[in-house]
């Protein structure tokens, strides 16, 4: 018999933890409940868990150092759902570029937690299995470029930086991650849209046709991105790692 899937909710606020953990266990999850980034540590140190979800508006240690110090340590590969206040916009943005997995505007409709953790672990159970996620602080080079991960910039052979949106860093993120490895549209979406991958139907296709302008590769005979015919696309160049300065 399969075993409920666990999450940890962290929350200051007990009337919403609490709620939204009797909520979970009602719906045949196991929940276990933390106030704070210290209670959050405390408990995994001993406890497995499959999903945390986490508020960004804590005292001490708020949600977002919280969640960049999951992402650095041991627990990295776990999904975080973020809880976020209406009107904090880059919170949002800085929480889903700091590696979390999505994020629920508070205040929220129980059902709807449960939907977002639901869908959350359903992405992450279709990826391939050793799916890694390079950390921040790194210079990655591939060819003659090098993407600095904590400026968050794309630098070419004369060290000139080449301008990137949002998505085409993530999308460059996920190839760079996992050179040689076929991904097909649907777990490129879901890693680079995350909760609004759903809507963008095979717009992958367009993301990756302006990476490949970015990188300057000829469309007849790309270099980085390749195209597998009916599976995806793979990243074929060597990939290399090392400490930013």
């Amino acid at each position: 018999m399969d075993h409920p899937d666990h999450i940890l909710i962290v929350d200051d606020d007990r009337d919403i933890r609490e709620l939204a953990g009797n909520f979970l266990k009602k719906n045949g999850l196991n929940v276990t409940l933390a106030a704070d980034g210290r209670q959050m540590r405390s408990l995994l140190e001993s406890l497995t868990v499959d999903l945390i979800v986490l508020d960004i508006m804590m005292p001490g240690d708020d949600g977002l150092v919280l969640c960049r110090e999951l992402r650095a340590g041991k627990h990295r590969r776990t999904p975080i759902l973020l809880l976020t206040a209406r009107d904090e916009d880059m919170d949002r943005v800085l929480g889903l570029e700091m590696g979390a997995d999505d994020y629920l505007v508070k205040p929220f409709v129980a059902r709807e937690l449960l939907a977002r953790i639901k869908a959350i672990l359903r992405r992450t159970r279709m990826l391939p299995p050793n799916f890694q996620v390079t950390e921040p602080g790194r210079e990655v080079r591939f060819g003659g470029w090098t993407l600095d991960t904590t400026a968050r910039h794309l630098l070419d052979t004369d060290g000139t930086i080449v301008s990137l949106s949002g998505a085409e860093y993530r999308l460059l993120r996920v190839f760079l991650d996992h050179p040689q490895r076929v991904l097909n549209r649907d777990q490129l979406l879901n890693l680079t849209q995350g909760r609004d991958a759903d809507f963008f139907g095979r717009s992958i296709d367009l993301l990756v046709s302006r990476l490949r302008q970015r990188l300057r590769e000829d469309a007849r005979e790309p270099v980085y991105i390749k195209t597998v015919r009916s599976e995806g696309y793979v990243f074929a160049a060597q990939v290399g790692v090392s400490e930013a300065p």
